[in-house]
């Protein structure tokens, strides 16, 4: 399983596109794998003869490194081919969501499971501090009642399980025995649930539904969470939890642009208002390179080229493309690249080099009917644009006589998040209005 991407961990076999026996030319394609932002192709590196698929399409959660296929060279007999031991077993290479032991001779004390129902018997809910101290240490929660809101067992319960423990108090423990594998059973009844006899103060949370039967009252089903959502979530948190993000917003006249828009239809030129509003950063960028940095940490960079992400919503999650010199392009080719990296982002064929770097990024929810809202910087970067719907509004204006007048008008709100540590709030306050600026004279960004 190879590095496809620099964050990534693991991978997923999508499709195998070449079959055992069947000859193969360096870079020819392999298989699909599914990385942690895309879908992408694996080539060969080498000449040879596909021998054996070790792990099938379908396959989850390979960890890097691991052996996916066999390759021999020309000549040699590919069905004879010697499978190392420790990858004749490819379930070991991919090990399912749940893993169900046998029955030991003796009883012997295991880690507890997450949410594992078992008739009769509630659950308890953990903390992940505390679930990670009890399977590390392999100490029942069911021995104290838990101190937590909600019933809920914390660290420190786990911590006073651990110090009972390590004082030789753990003949006092009741040892846990590995159940064999549960068979499909009806979900017990409230009546039979409340005659359970428990060591809680509260209920625990209702048991996971089962499958092939109607869900009960309070049930849930539990669903998976692939590769990019997963990353997706970690850097997230990395990214509110370690950024000091700044927020400053504006409202910006569209109305030139809806007007220049019309006039471009006419000559069969189609560009959207997200187009402008690229173009118009891109620009405003290039007019203020202090804004157009990345942060690693210790220290930040100043650009050159003017790299802008924008955010696209897929079936698979939220991943950012990113048009390359965007200052140097003009708004009919940013139109034409960005819908060609749009569409390539929804069928998982972005390449790698195609959604990795940039110093900016742009989040657009307008088409949604949002008016406003706050997006979450992507790191290393340290600014992201919000861009809301446009919206009619009234406005007091003078006409050619000097008189005042309420005329209606299209405002779009943008709200700016910043990085603090680079971008504090004077310099994000003049980025904002000399993008009003650059947006509410669309004839000139054509030019630039």
């Amino acid at each position: 399983m190879p590095a496809l991407s620099p964050t990534m961990e693991e991978g997923n076999i999508v499709k195998w596109l070449k079959k055992e026996g069947e000859t193969v030319n360096a870079g020819d394609p392999l298989c699909e794998i599914e990385t942690d932002k895309a879908v992408i192709t694996m080539e060969s590196s080498d000449d040879g003869i596909l021998a054996k698929i070790l792990v099938e399409e379908g396959s989850k959660n390979i960890r890097l490194g691991s052996l996916i296929a066999l390759l021999v060279e020309e000549g040699q007999d590919w069905k004879q081919v010697e499978i190392p031991a420790d990858c004749s077993d490819p379930s070991s290479l991919a090990p399912p969501a749940l893993v169900l032991t046998s029955t030991p001779a003796g009883p012997s004390v295991s880690t507890p499971p997450k949410m594992e129902h078992q008739p009769g018997k509630l659950q308890v809910r953990l903390s992940p501090a505390a679930r990670n101290i009890l399977e590390t240490h392999g100490l029942d929660p069911s021995n104290i009642t838990p101190s937590g809101p909600r019933g809920i067992f914390t660290k420190e319960d786990a911590l006073k399980l651990l110090q009972e423990k390590q004082k030789g108090k753990s003949s006092e423990l009741k040892p846990v025995v590995s159940p064999a594998p549960p068979q499909p059973t009806a979900i017990p009844s409230a009546s039979q649930a409340a005659a359970v006899t428990s060591a809680y103060l509260r209920p625990a949370l209702p048991p996971v539904s089962t499958p092939g039967q109607p869900a009960a009252l309070g049930t849930f089903t539990e669903i998976p969470a692939s590769n990019i959502r997963r990353v997706i979530a970690k850097r997230l948190t990395e990214s509110k939890t370690t950024i000091p993000h700044a927020y400053a917003a504006a409202d910006c006249d569209i109305d030139a642009i809806l007007k220049l828009r019309k006039e471009w239809a006419k000559d069969d030129i189609k560009v959207s208002v997200n187009d402008f509003i690229i173009k118009a950063t891109a620009v405003t960028l290039k007019q203020m390179p202090d804004v157009n940095v990345t942060w690693n940490g210790e220290a930040f960079r100043q650009l050159q080229s003017i790299d802008i992400s924008i955010a696209v919503a897929t079936d698979r999650g939220l991943i950012t493309p990113i048009i390359k010199d965007v200052a140097a392009k003009g708004i009919k080719e940013i139109a034409a690249t960005a819908k060609a990296l749009t569409k390539k982002a929804r069928d998982g064929k972005l390449l790698p080099e195609e959604y990795q770097g940039g110093s900016f990024s742009i989040s657009n929810l307008g088409m949604f009917g949002v008016s406003d809202f706050t997006a979450v910087i992507n790191p290393p970067q340290t600014c992201i644009l919000a861009v809301g719907r446009a919206r009619p509004e009234l406005k007091i204006v003078e006409d050619e006589e000097g008189n005042e007048k309420l005329q209606q008008h299209q405002l779009m709100t943008v709200t700016l998040s910043s990085d603090g540590r680079v971008v504090d709030d004077e310099l994000a306050s003049k980025f904002l209005k000399t993008l009003k600026a650059n947006l509410e004279n669309p004839i000139q960004l054509a030019l630039c």
